[in-house]
């Protein structure tokens, strides 16, 4: 099949984002050719639905009955949409012209390729990458991720060196494209989640199944970061720690238990280092990650015997190691 802008549905999660909707919907309008724009609200309370109704009425709202994070928010939603290709946008996302364009130039030019990232710049800073996926998503063999343009709080500058297409291990959920018949058959989210690592958990599952997901330098959107959930907060550091650990015993191909105890001894030097920073709510906050990821342990096991694993994923060493001990703080250093 081939396919054209008019394929893709660009779907919005919004909850109480009638602000951001104000700010960053005339890009989205204006820079996305015949692409197909929803909203889908979850239960929104600030009057983002009659906004939309009366100043861009050729949106399709999909209104979800609860606020069930972004895993289920886009779970709910995404039932009611029918484009062949599913563009997955941040409410706080910016986007340049005709950024669509490369995006399915790649998706027609190798059929393998499931899930597409683009460039994410900080809207904040445009002339470096964004936290949230910068130039595409890795992981090491415990589980931590890390992308190209940025290792753990480590964020690179701009400089043209990831103007390329490349294959990468996972897409950021703050521009996620993907075919929707792909999702579909991933059984979308994992609703579990709520939020964070949602997304890494799906292309993981995609991989195993020999999805391709890749990075498109060409297209280029910057993101805000941290508009509905602060960047550092004790909330995000729990959601991150507990979901990686979800993510990790669901999804890795062998020597499960013995990378969970060195994830889990990992974990717990994080945590001190929280103490000694004087952060004891970021300590709690891995702490109660552990509690969560203890009590949830029989679930998890049982989807991973339902989830296919394959032995060959490329699992590089430990991000940890290489960035606090050998100092390799740039992803070409790696």
């Amino acid at each position: 099949m081939t396919f054209s802008t008019k394929d893709i549905a660009v779907v919005i999660l919004n909850w109480n984002g009638k602000t951001l909707l104000e700010q960053f919907l005339p890009s989205v309008t204006t820079c996305s050719n015949d692409a197909k724009i929803y909203v889908a609200d979850n239960a929104s309370t600030d009057g983002s639905i009659d906004f939309l109704a009366n100043h861009y009425p050729e949106i399709k709202i999909i209104q979800n009955k609860e606020n069930g994070g972004y895993a289920k928010g886009y779970n709910d939603a995404l039932k009611y949409v029918d484009e062949p290709l599913l563009c997955l946008l941040n409410s706080d996302i910016e986007v340049t012209k005709d950024w669509l364009l490369p995006i399915v130039e790649a998706y027609n030019s190798e059929e393998t390729v499931a899930i597409i990232q683009p460039k994410i710049l900080d809207y904040k800073q445009k002339s470096h990458f964004e936290y949230a996926g910068a130039a595409g998503g890795f992981i090491d063999k415990y589980g931590y991720p890390f992308c190209r343009g940025r290792i753990f709080d480590t964020i690179e500058e701009d400089k043209g060196q990831y103007d390329d297409i490349t294959e990468i291990f996972w897409a950021s959920g703050a521009c996620l494209f993907i075919k929707n018949e792909v999702f579909k058959s991933l059984n979308g989210f994992d609703d579990t989640y709520f939020a964070h690592m949602e997304e890494i958990d799906l292309c993981w599952r995609a991989f195993n199944y020999s999805h391709k997901t890749i990075y498109v330098g060409a297209s280029a959107v910057f993101h805000v970061g941290g508009a509905t959930l602060q960047n550092t907060s004790p909330r995000k550091t729990y959601l991150n720690f507990r979901n990686s650990l979800y993510t990790l015993v669901k999804n890795t191909d062998r020597n499960v238990f013995r990378r969970v105890f060195t994830r889990l001894f990992l974990d717990g030097i994080a945590g001190i280092r929280f103490l000694i920073k004087g952060k004891p709510s970021y300590c709690f906050a891995v702490l109660k990650a552990h509690i969560s990821f203890y009590t949830t342990l029989p679930r998890l096991l049982k989807q991973r015997k339902q989830i296919k694993q394959l032995s060959n994923y490329n699992n590089r060493t430990s991000i940890v190691w290489d960035y606090f001990i050998k100092k390799k703080q740039k992803f070409d250093c790696l």
